[in-house]
């Protein structure tokens, strides 16, 4: 009913350039190639590279909502003609709220990084406890 799948795939010898498209892993360990690197590299990274992200989408987010703001002051406090009232009134909050919601995504962006890295401290303790034991 069934068919069997094949266990390797076969290449003509003399293609060099087709032995390179094939996948040379076996199915476990393409299970453990997919999982994050880091989780098993011991080498901790500077704070700069773990907060990089967020730090660059908070400044950004700061940055639109700043210029959200210079728009919709200048649409109101000063005198111009109907048309430029009316672009800097649609323009003005739509480059406020954009970058409020940028700066909000990066605020809570910190937190999250904080969480996994304990989690991450707390996975390496207890495989490193794990492997303790049963190398005994």
């Amino acid at each position: 009913m069934m068919e069997a799948l094949p266990t390797a795939l076969e290449v003509d010898e003399k293609s060099p350039e087709s032995k390179d498209l094939l996948p040379s892993q076996t199915a476990s360990s393409l299970c453990i190639s997919s999982r994050s690197e880091s989780v098993w590299t011991t080498a901790s990274k500077s704070n700069w590279e773990i907060y990089r992200k967020p730090i660059v989408i908070m400044s950004v987010g700061g940055a639109i909502f700043l210029f959200g703001v210079a728009l919709t002051c200048l649409a109101y406090t000063m005198k111009l003609g109907k048309k430029s009232f009316e672009v800097l009134k649609m323009t003005g909050p739509a480059f406020l709220s954009l970058g409020l919601m940028m700066l909000v995504c990066g605020l809570v962006w910190v937190p999250i990084i904080k969480k996994k890295q304990k989690q991450r401290q707390k996975s390496m303790f207890f495989q490193s406890l794990k492997s303790f034991f049963l190398n005994r």
